[in-house]
């Protein structure tokens, strides 16, 4: 097993590791690190839990010089919230170093921002449309920023940044080295790493890594009524340091935080309905230790990074098994182990083989004390499929994203568009991924394969009274 010391880190460096409570790299870090070191640029393809905050975190903490105030290195990400995660982690890593890092991200007060652009600065962290305001308004020079960091670019590309990410890379010296990270490779973002990036090495870390052989999952099949006092017994018998309850929607979430807590249980609520300051004192609560459980939604939860969570429990199933990879890998940390536990409703079992089907692993049967067996999903009855399914989906080939001209204003939800793409197409919902939904439009990822003829079938279709219009964006692997 390689060591931190191993990859070439400085003493300084390895001693700020040592107080984080990391004891050795992630295939991501171990990979990702050497390369950065010496100069090259990188692709690196991982999801969130795999720790590549740390990989590029901490060459960049090596590069920055201490006694340079300048901006030296900048990292771009798509949301708040993961603004605020990376910019703790550069903190903790720079921190006996002295190395200053600044967040500007929207939300927050410009003029403060810019005031401690104007104290120093040597590493910004930054949201995309607050960045390029700064740089707008004279407050933030990149002339010498030399290590540019595009952190979940493809999220970037599905908020519609990739414009101005653009004009951001070219304000910076055309000798930087950049280092750009993405869960997936859709057509615009290798465009946008080919155009950028000088001979990139590509380092792939596949999720199946990050999260079976360090989380142990479960399943409960329980009927809708039965779910929330179900909860409350699986905490109360699992007794989780710090644990993540995912809700499907923002009144579920709110139900269920005023369930726990009327029995006495130290719990907060995450939700987009909430302000940004009262979301933001969540995080940091959370983060601190100071609240065990966590109540939240998917969209909330994002950017969300905190080694010490030792349970994610699903008290919806997940739309989606990609969805699910993301959501269990917040715990299993780096060097941790974790636990998931999964709520299945009885008319719930084809989304289960599904994301047993995409994990490769079968969900062991709850029960307090429980551990799981290592049973290979392919040896499990196959109980679960729906009679309408087309077996001939290639579910295993490339993926085609479509883009569907209705979204939040209009009432929709991601379960309103698997729901119709399943009955109109006669797919199973498995053939569903990557849903999301936003204020005027919406993503979906189906086979592609099997892309025109899902576009013909719910091209037209009706939900909540819309008229759905779908096309294609592009395939993605």
């Amino acid at each position: 097993m390689t060591s931190f010391a191993e990859l070439g880190l400085s003493e300084t460096t390895l001693q700020a590791l040592r107080d984080v409570g990391y004891t050795e790299p992630s295939p991501i870090q171990e990979q990702t690190i050497p390369p950065l070191l010496e100069g090259r640029d990188i692709i690196g393809q991982a999801q969130t839990g795999s720790g590549k905050t740390a990989a590029f975190g901490l060459p960049l903490i090596e590069y920055i010089d201490p006694e340079i105030k300048d901006c030296q290195g900048i990292v771009l990400t798509p949301t708040r919230e993961l603004c605020i995660q990376v910019t703790q982690a550069l903190r903790a890593y720079g921190e006996s170093k002295g190395v200053d890092v600044v967040a500007v991200f929207g939300g927050a007060p410009i003029r403060t921002q810019q005031a401690q652009l104007r104290a120093g600065g040597q590493i910004v962290v930054g949201t995309v449309g607050r960045v390029l305001d700064l740089i707008t308004r004279a407050s933030l020079i990149l002339h010498d920023c030399r290590f540019v960091v595009l952190d979940e670019a493809d999220e970037m590309l599905d908020l519609g940044f990739l414009e101005d990410v653009e004009k951001i890379l070219s304000r910076t010296p055309s000798g930087r080295q950049t280092a750009l990270f993405s869960a997936t490779m859709p057509p615009p973002i290798r465009k946008l790493a080919d155009r950028y990036l000088y001979e990139p090495e590509v380092i792939q870390v596949k999720a199946k890594t990050l999260t079976v052989d360090t989380v142990e999952q479960f399943q409960i099949e329980v009927g809708q009524k039965d779910k929330a006092p179900k909860l409350v017994e699986v905490l109360a018998a699992e007794k989780p340091t710090q644990a993540i309850v995912f809700a499907r929607t923002k009144i579920r979430c709110d139900q269920l935080f005023r369930t726990l807590r009327d029995k006495g249980m130290n719990v907060r609520a995450l939700h987009g309905d909430m302000s940004q300051g009262s979301r933001d004192g969540v995080m940091l609560a959370f983060k601190g230790g100071r609240v065990p459980i966590l109540v939240a939604t998917d969209v909330a939860a994002r950017g969300l990074d905190i080694s010490s969570v030792t349970h994610v429990v699903n008290f919806d199933v997940p739309i989606s098994p990609d969805v699910y990879v993301h959501r269990i890998g917040r715990t299993g940390r780096v060097g941790r182990s974790g636990r998931a536990i999964t709520f299945v409703e009885p008319k719930q079992q084809s989304e289960l083989a599904a994301i047993e089907k995409h994990t490769g692993v079968t969900m062991t049967l709850w029960a307090p004390g429980a551990k799981t067996a290592a049973a290979p999903v392919h040896e499990k009855p196959h109980r679960h499929e729906k009679p309408h399914v087309d077996k001939s989906v290639d579910q295993e080939g490339p993926w085609a994203k479509l883009i569907v001209a209705a979204g939040k204003a209009e009432g929709i939800k991601p379960a309103d568009l698997v729901k119709v793409v399943t009955s109109a197409a006669g797919i199973g919902g498995e053939a569903v991924r990557d849903v999301k939904i936003f204020e005027r439009f919406s993503f979906l990822s189906v086979p592609e394969g099997d892309s025109k003829r899902i576009i013909e079938a719910v091209s037209g279709a009706d939900v909540k009274g819309t008229k759905l219009t779908l096309e294609p964006v592009g395939a993605e692997s």
